[in-house]
């Protein structure tokens, strides 16, 4: 360490109160049959993984909750998981609640603030360094697993006070982007699908026309729209709309290959997308990409991918189950040259659909529930293409649908360029995150950090450049 860093453990920075650093309640005080529908949240596994303590929450009543007063958490506190993923820690966040009740397979630390920034430590214990030593400390016997000794007495870097604080906000600024960009994209694909609903689910306009009600639309929008419904296999439909299947003649089907001997050996090249990279709109899991060697990617003739391909996981999982996963590739797509494998159809619409309707129809309620039944049964489940082209589809006029990509398009744009941008602030946050913690990289004026930081509105995001590095 270097100036006035030092190192110490975790019970050195423990707050001076009973019950400061604590594990869950032992296994017959908690029990399921405790859970209530409301009340004071207990953290779970599921809860953990992320920075702030979130998710579904099991509940117990309050008077449950006193009895085990020991187990409390309380905004500020930092959560680890004692067994099973070992490594998580996550902090308890404000304004939610204001106790939680730790389980039995957490542990929580109450810092003393005098010493320690929360947030800080929780950046601490995220570093590669500080995983690898709770694995490497953790019990081995059955499940592996971390107790209060080995939690107490592991040891943490810690510079003066007022460098832990501008750590933690740089590097919290960085994560409060991050989410501010996730929450942004929740938004803006919700009110995609509501929009997609409307019309091709539910028919709002063309019902409102029917029933001598203003559908709420632009006059030259909604004058695209019929004025009644009629019988078809899908049930009611629009008058001149028509139901057919998605292989007739309006979709170009491809899926994708991989080279002799799988593309285990290769850690280079042109990245190859596989079911595991599939995860919504504009979320790709791309720290676990494939490649295949360029040469390979310049002999192939099918399953090359550009922007506004729709991509579907066409097979795998469990013997009898089925879950298909359907994304868009745009230009916040992580990579600008890429194939698909031999696990992966490429769809391109032609015609009537465009790639936005396509993409939000294959993903609806319905045509998911039709994908998973077709899907599933069979030794390896999945869809051969007769059965994805078989999938039905709904065929609206071609205006309705060029002017739903014209509203929606732009929504799924800036998904995707906000997808990419938390990559790029992602790579920041764990590029710096180790040098800022280990003290490799030094903070020039922290408390100047802080006075600006200060003087803000609470809760509003500085720029990184605020921080002076050296």
């Amino acid at each position: 360490m270097t100036g006035e860093w030092r190192e110490v453990t975790v019970g050195d920075i423990a707050a001076p109160m009973r019950n400061a650093l604590v594990g869950g309640p032992f296994g017959s005080n908690l029990v399921t049959h405790d859970y209530v529908p409301s009340g004071v949240p207990v953290i779970r596994g599921q809860n953990m993984g992320a920075r702030w303590i979130a998710g579904d929450f099991a509940f117990v009543s309050d008077s449950k909750a006193k009895s085990l007063g020991a187990n409390i958490a309380r905004p500020g506190d930092i959560v680890f998981t004692q067994r099973g993923t070992l490594g998580q820690v996550s902090l308890v966040p404000e304004g939610a609640y204001e106790r939680y009740l730790v389980s039995q397979s957490q542990m929580k630390l109450t810092v003393n603030r005098e010493l320690a920034d929360s947030v800080f430590l929780y950046y601490a214990f995220s570093t590669g360094e500080q995983q690898d030593y709770i694995r490497q400390n953790a019990i081995q016997t059955g499940v592996p697993h971390i107790n209060l000794g080995i939690l107490r007495g592991t040891p943490v870097p810690l510079p003066p006070l007022p460098e832990q604080r501008a750590i933690a906000h740089i590097l919290g600024t960085l994560d409060d982007k991050i989410e501010l960009n996730r929450r942004m994209n929740e938004t803006l694909e919700s009110m995609a699908r509501a929009l997609f609903k409307s019309w091709f689910v539910d028919f709002d306009p063309v019902r409102a026309k029917a029933e001598g009600r203003d559908p709420g639309l632009p006059k030259p929008l909604a004058d695209l729209f019929p004025t009644r419904l009629v019988d078809s296999e899908l049930g009611e439909i629009p008058e001149g709309w028509e139901v057919g299947a998605l292989g007739n003649g309006l979709v170009d089907l491809e899926v994708g290959g991989r080279p002799k001997g799988g593309v285990s050996g290769y850690n280079e090249g042109v990245p190859s997308i596989g079911a595991e990279s599939i995860v919504g709109l504009g979320i790709f899991a791309y720290s676990k990409t494939k490649y295949v060697p360029r040469e390979f990617f310049e002999g192939m003739t099918r399953g090359h991918v550009r922007s506004g391909d729709v991509l579907l996981y066409k097979d795998g999982g469990r013997p009898g189950e089925f879950e298909p996963h359907v994304t868009l590739v745009g230009d916040g797509f992580p990579f600008q040259t890429c194939v698909i494998n031999e696990h992966v159809y490429r769809l391109r619409a032609k015609a009537i659909l465009g790639q936005s309707f396509l993409f939000f129809w294959l993903s609806s309620d319905v045509v998911m529930e039709e994908m998973r039944i077709k899907g599933t049964g069979v030794a390896v489940p999945g869809l051969n293409s007769t059965q994805v082209k078989s999938l039905t589809t709904l065929f609206p006029s071609r205006e309705v649908v060029r002017a739903f990509s014209v509203i929606v398009d732009r929504w799924v744009a800036r998904v995707l360029a906000s997808c990419n941008e938390s990559r790029t602030l992602a790579a920041l946050r764990d590029a710096l995150l180790p040098r800022l913690i280990s003290g490799e990289l030094r903070l020039e004026d922290p408390n100047r950090i802080l006075a600006e930081v200060e003087s803000t509105a609470p809760n509003r995001p500085q720029p990184v450049r605020t921080a002076r590095m050296t």
